[in-house]
Protein backbone atom coordinates (compact mmCIF):
# COMPACT_ATOMS: atom_id res chain seq x y z
CA UNK A 1 0.00 0.00 0.00
CA UNK A 2 1.74 3.47 -0.92
CA UNK A 3 2.00 5.94 1.57
CA UNK A 4 0.32 9.53 1.70
CA UNK A 5 1.59 12.38 3.21
CA UNK A 6 -0.74 15.12 3.22
CA UNK A 7 0.03 17.52 5.61
CA UNK A 8 4.08 17.18 6.90
CA UNK A 9 6.69 14.84 5.96
CA UNK A 10 9.78 14.39 8.04
CA UNK A 11 13.70 13.89 6.04
CA UNK A 12 13.20 10.06 7.01
CA UNK A 13 10.01 9.55 5.35
CA UNK A 14 10.97 11.44 2.15
CA UNK A 15 14.38 9.26 2.40
CA UNK A 16 12.06 5.88 2.25
CA UNK A 17 9.70 7.25 -0.18
CA UNK A 18 12.22 7.89 -2.54
CA UNK A 19 13.99 4.30 -1.70
CA UNK A 20 10.10 2.91 -2.23
CA UNK A 21 10.21 4.00 -6.14
CA UNK A 22 6.83 5.23 -5.51
CA UNK A 23 5.80 8.18 -8.32
CA UNK A 24 7.09 11.09 -6.30
CA UNK A 25 7.75 14.80 -7.39
CA UNK A 26 10.37 16.95 -4.89
CA UNK A 27 9.59 20.65 -5.89
CA UNK A 28 12.15 23.68 -4.51
CA UNK A 29 10.28 26.75 -3.83
CA UNK A 30 13.08 28.90 -1.99
CA UNK A 31 12.11 32.51 -2.68
CA UNK A 32 13.08 36.03 -1.73
CA UNK A 33 10.42 38.70 -1.80
CA UNK A 34 13.11 41.53 -1.48
CA UNK A 35 15.51 39.95 -3.62
CA UNK A 36 13.40 37.75 -6.58
CA UNK A 37 16.64 36.62 -8.31
CA UNK A 38 17.70 35.58 -5.24
CA UNK A 39 15.27 32.36 -5.00
CA UNK A 40 16.68 30.90 -8.44
CA UNK A 41 20.79 31.47 -7.25
CA UNK A 42 20.20 29.30 -3.94
CA UNK A 43 18.75 26.31 -5.89
CA UNK A 44 21.08 26.51 -8.39
CA UNK A 45 24.02 26.66 -5.53
CA UNK A 46 21.98 23.65 -3.76
CA UNK A 47 19.33 21.80 -3.79
CA UNK A 48 17.61 18.42 -2.70
CA UNK A 49 19.03 15.59 -5.66
CA UNK A 50 16.32 15.47 -8.51
CA UNK A 51 14.08 18.69 -7.04
CA UNK A 52 12.25 20.87 -9.34
CA UNK A 53 12.54 24.48 -9.12
CA UNK A 54 8.84 25.95 -8.75
CA UNK A 55 9.21 29.92 -8.79
CA UNK A 56 6.70 32.29 -6.65
CA UNK A 57 6.54 35.26 -9.32
CA UNK A 58 6.73 32.52 -12.59
CA UNK A 59 5.04 29.69 -11.78
CA UNK A 60 2.90 30.12 -8.42
CA UNK A 61 1.60 33.23 -9.18
CA UNK A 62 0.19 35.26 -11.95
CA UNK A 63 1.68 38.70 -11.55
CA UNK A 64 0.46 41.82 -13.81
CA UNK A 65 -2.60 39.71 -14.97
CA UNK A 66 -5.68 41.09 -14.85
CA UNK A 67 -9.10 38.64 -12.75
CA UNK A 68 -11.02 39.01 -16.09
CA UNK A 69 -7.68 37.81 -18.38
CA UNK A 70 -6.89 34.60 -15.91
CA UNK A 71 -6.04 35.86 -12.50
CA UNK A 72 -8.22 33.68 -10.15
CA UNK A 73 -7.43 36.49 -6.95
CA UNK A 74 -5.74 39.68 -6.80
CA UNK A 75 -3.02 40.93 -4.65
CA UNK A 76 0.75 41.40 -5.07
CA UNK A 77 1.19 37.75 -5.77
CA UNK A 78 -2.47 36.72 -7.47
CA UNK A 79 -2.92 32.93 -8.25
CA UNK A 80 -3.10 31.41 -11.86
CA UNK A 81 -6.24 29.63 -13.13
CA UNK A 82 -6.35 26.58 -12.09
CA UNK A 83 -6.05 25.36 -15.43
CA UNK A 84 -2.64 27.38 -16.00
CA UNK A 85 -1.11 25.63 -13.54
CA UNK A 86 -2.45 22.86 -14.45
CA UNK A 87 -0.35 22.68 -17.60
CA UNK A 88 2.31 24.05 -16.10
CA UNK A 89 2.38 20.86 -13.97
CA UNK A 90 1.51 18.54 -16.80
CA UNK A 91 4.84 20.34 -18.67
CA UNK A 92 7.11 19.54 -16.15
CA UNK A 93 5.73 15.66 -15.67
CA UNK A 94 3.62 15.66 -11.99
CA UNK A 95 0.71 13.42 -12.66
CA UNK A 96 -2.38 12.51 -10.30
CA UNK A 97 -0.71 9.83 -9.11
CA UNK A 98 1.87 11.16 -7.41
CA UNK A 99 3.13 12.51 -4.00
CA UNK A 100 4.37 15.68 -4.13
CA UNK A 101 7.20 17.16 -1.62
CA UNK A 102 7.53 20.64 -1.41
CA UNK A 103 9.99 22.85 0.77
CA UNK A 104 12.62 25.90 0.90
CA UNK A 105 15.02 27.12 3.54
CA UNK A 106 13.12 30.17 4.72
CA UNK A 107 10.78 28.51 7.41
CA UNK A 108 7.80 27.53 5.05
CA UNK A 109 7.39 30.98 4.34
CA UNK A 110 7.57 29.96 0.22
CA UNK A 111 6.41 26.52 -0.13
CA UNK A 112 3.01 26.28 1.41
CA UNK A 113 1.47 28.25 -1.53
CA UNK A 114 2.38 25.29 -3.61
CA UNK A 115 1.01 22.58 -1.41
CA UNK A 116 -2.25 24.91 -0.95
CA UNK A 117 -2.42 25.27 -4.63
CA UNK A 118 -2.32 21.64 -5.41
CA UNK A 119 -5.07 21.00 -3.08
CA UNK A 120 -6.37 23.94 -4.91
CA UNK A 121 -6.40 22.00 -7.96
CA UNK A 122 -7.86 18.73 -5.83
CA UNK A 123 -4.39 16.76 -5.62
CA UNK A 124 -4.06 15.20 -1.77
CA UNK A 125 -0.58 14.04 -1.75
CA UNK A 126 1.19 17.40 -1.18
CA UNK A 127 3.53 17.88 2.31
CA UNK A 128 5.72 20.17 3.44
CA UNK A 129 9.29 18.99 4.29
CA UNK A 130 9.40 19.36 8.30
CA UNK A 131 12.47 21.55 8.59
CA UNK A 132 13.25 22.32 4.91
CA UNK A 133 16.25 22.19 3.31
CA UNK A 134 18.17 22.56 6.31
CA UNK A 135 17.09 19.10 7.76
CA UNK A 136 17.60 17.17 4.85
CA UNK A 137 21.26 18.59 4.75
CA UNK A 138 21.49 18.15 8.59
CA UNK A 139 20.24 14.62 8.33
CA UNK A 140 23.24 13.97 5.40
CA UNK A 141 20.35 13.91 2.26
CA UNK A 142 21.52 13.90 -1.24
CA UNK A 143 22.01 17.55 -3.04
CA UNK A 144 23.23 18.98 -6.10
CA UNK A 145 23.47 22.03 -7.21
CA UNK A 146 22.28 22.98 -10.96
CA UNK A 147 21.18 25.99 -13.34
CA UNK A 148 17.83 26.76 -11.46
CA UNK A 149 15.80 25.71 -14.68
CA UNK A 150 17.46 22.19 -15.26
CA UNK A 151 15.49 20.74 -12.44
CA UNK A 152 12.46 20.61 -14.21
CA UNK A 153 11.41 17.14 -15.65
CA UNK A 154 10.64 15.77 -18.59
CA UNK A 155 7.07 14.36 -19.48
CA UNK A 156 7.26 11.28 -20.55
CA UNK A 157 5.95 10.75 -24.14
CA UNK A 158 1.71 10.34 -24.02
CA UNK A 159 1.61 10.57 -20.46
CA UNK A 160 -1.73 11.79 -19.23
CA UNK A 161 -2.67 16.04 -18.58
CA UNK A 162 -2.64 16.75 -15.45
CA UNK A 163 -6.50 16.32 -13.89
CA UNK A 164 -7.73 19.34 -12.10
CA UNK A 165 -10.67 18.08 -9.78
CA UNK A 166 -12.86 19.99 -6.75
CA UNK A 167 -10.54 21.89 -4.96
CA UNK A 168 -9.80 20.79 -1.65
CA UNK A 169 -9.07 23.91 0.01
CA UNK A 170 -11.25 27.40 0.17
CA UNK A 171 -10.36 30.49 -1.47
CA UNK A 172 -11.92 33.63 -0.72
CA UNK A 173 -12.48 36.72 -2.98
CA UNK A 174 -11.86 40.38 -1.32
CA UNK A 175 -16.07 41.00 -1.16
CA UNK A 176 -16.73 38.25 0.55
CA UNK A 177 -14.38 38.92 3.27
CA UNK A 178 -15.84 42.23 3.07
CA UNK A 179 -19.51 40.97 3.12
CA UNK A 180 -18.35 38.51 6.45
CA UNK A 181 -17.37 41.84 8.45
CA UNK A 182 -20.88 42.72 9.27
CA UNK A 183 -21.62 39.34 10.58
CA UNK A 184 -20.00 36.83 13.67
CA UNK A 185 -18.90 33.56 11.25
CA UNK A 186 -16.01 35.24 9.74
CA UNK A 187 -13.27 35.30 11.99
CA UNK A 188 -10.08 36.67 10.12
CA UNK A 189 -6.23 35.71 11.22
CA UNK A 190 -3.45 37.80 9.80
CA UNK A 191 0.06 36.50 9.62
CA UNK A 192 2.06 39.04 8.68
CA UNK A 193 4.61 40.68 11.54
CA UNK A 194 2.96 42.62 14.72
CA UNK A 195 4.32 46.15 13.27
CA UNK A 196 3.20 45.56 10.16
CA UNK A 197 -0.39 44.29 11.12
CA UNK A 198 -0.66 47.71 13.86
CA UNK A 199 0.19 50.08 11.12
CA UNK A 200 3.82 51.15 13.01
CA UNK A 201 5.71 50.59 9.35
CA UNK A 202 4.65 49.15 6.09
CA UNK A 203 7.86 48.02 3.79
CA UNK A 204 5.87 47.22 1.05
CA UNK A 205 2.07 47.80 0.46
CA UNK A 206 0.79 51.86 0.11
CA UNK A 207 -1.43 51.52 3.09
CA UNK A 208 -0.56 50.48 6.35
CA UNK A 209 -2.79 48.52 8.78
CA UNK A 210 -4.95 45.39 8.71
CA UNK A 211 -8.71 44.33 8.18
CA UNK A 212 -11.02 45.65 11.01
CA UNK A 213 -11.61 42.61 13.49
CA UNK A 214 -8.41 40.68 12.29
CA UNK A 215 -6.11 38.72 14.73
CA UNK A 216 -2.47 38.65 14.36
CA UNK A 217 -0.75 35.38 14.11
CA UNK A 218 2.83 36.23 12.91
CA UNK A 219 3.08 32.51 10.50
CA UNK A 220 7.04 32.18 11.97
CA UNK A 221 5.49 31.39 15.16
CA UNK A 222 4.38 28.41 14.05
CA UNK A 223 8.18 27.17 14.05
CA UNK A 224 9.99 26.04 16.88
CA UNK A 225 13.71 26.63 17.85
CA UNK A 226 14.63 23.44 15.76
CA UNK A 227 13.01 24.55 12.81
CA UNK A 228 10.33 22.38 12.23
CA UNK A 229 6.41 22.63 12.98
CA UNK A 230 5.59 22.86 17.09
CA UNK A 231 3.75 19.67 17.97
CA UNK A 232 0.29 19.57 17.02
CA UNK A 233 -0.73 20.14 20.89
CA UNK A 234 1.12 23.23 21.17
CA UNK A 235 -0.08 24.43 17.73
CA UNK A 236 -3.65 23.85 18.93
CA UNK A 237 -3.19 25.64 22.54
CA UNK A 238 -1.45 28.36 20.98
CA UNK A 239 -4.38 29.22 18.14
CA UNK A 240 -7.23 28.23 21.18
CA UNK A 241 -5.76 31.02 22.91
CA UNK A 242 -5.89 33.34 19.97
CA UNK A 243 -9.45 32.09 18.63
CA UNK A 244 -10.60 32.28 22.50
CA UNK A 245 -14.70 31.53 21.70
CA UNK A 246 -14.32 32.00 18.28
CA UNK A 247 -15.33 28.67 16.08
CA UNK A 248 -11.87 27.65 14.19
CA UNK A 249 -14.40 26.64 11.08
CA UNK A 250 -14.76 30.49 10.50
CA UNK A 251 -11.18 31.10 10.02
CA UNK A 252 -9.80 32.98 7.09
CA UNK A 253 -6.35 33.49 6.64
CA UNK A 254 -4.50 36.17 5.15
CA UNK A 255 -1.03 37.94 4.74
CA UNK A 256 0.61 40.41 2.80
CA UNK A 257 -0.09 38.67 -0.41
CA UNK A 258 -1.47 35.34 0.28
CA UNK A 259 2.03 33.74 0.09
CA UNK A 260 3.48 33.92 4.42
CA UNK A 261 -0.93 32.83 5.56
CA UNK A 262 0.05 29.31 4.81
CA UNK A 263 1.77 27.91 7.27
CA UNK A 264 -0.82 28.87 9.60
CA UNK A 265 -3.60 26.81 7.16
CA UNK A 266 -0.94 24.13 7.69
CA UNK A 267 -0.69 24.50 11.51
CA UNK A 268 -4.12 24.48 12.12
CA UNK A 269 -4.71 21.75 10.41
CA UNK A 270 -1.62 19.91 11.88
CA UNK A 271 -3.19 20.89 15.60
CA UNK A 272 -6.28 19.23 14.65
CA UNK A 273 -8.56 22.21 13.65
CA UNK A 274 -9.53 21.65 10.38
CA UNK A 275 -8.80 23.50 7.05
CA UNK A 276 -9.43 26.94 7.27
CA UNK A 277 -10.21 29.28 4.11
CA UNK A 278 -7.54 31.59 2.58
CA UNK A 279 -7.76 34.99 1.52
CA UNK A 280 -5.15 34.83 -1.33
CA UNK A 281 -5.24 38.51 -2.42
CA UNK A 282 -4.42 39.52 1.68
CA UNK A 283 -3.47 42.87 2.51
CA UNK A 284 -2.24 43.80 -1.04
CA UNK A 285 -5.51 43.56 -2.53
CA UNK A 286 -7.80 44.83 0.76
CA UNK A 287 -5.88 47.59 0.74
CA UNK A 288 -5.52 48.99 -3.11
CA UNK A 289 -9.48 49.68 -3.02
CA UNK A 290 -9.68 53.00 -0.29
CA UNK A 291 -13.48 52.14 -0.11
CA UNK A 292 -12.39 48.85 2.02
CA UNK A 293 -11.74 49.77 5.70
CA UNK A 294 -8.86 49.75 7.46
CA UNK A 295 -7.68 49.59 11.08
CA UNK A 296 -4.36 50.67 13.03
CA UNK A 297 -3.24 49.56 16.33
Amino acid sequence: MPMTYTTLISVAQLQALQASGQPLMVFDCSFDLMNPQLGPQQFAQVHIDGAVYANLDTVLSSKGVRSETGAASGGRHPLPAREAFAHWLTRIGFSNSMQAVVYDRQGVNYCGRLWWMLKWLGHEQVAVLDGGLQAWQAAGGSVTSADAYSGLAEKSPGAAPFKVNAPLVQLLQASEVLEGLTGNAQHIVDARGAPRFRGEVEPIDPVAGHIPGALNRPFTLNIGSDGRFKPAEVLRAEFEQLLGQRDAAGVVHHCGSGVSAVPNIIAMEIAGMGRSALFAGSWSEWCSDPARPVAQG
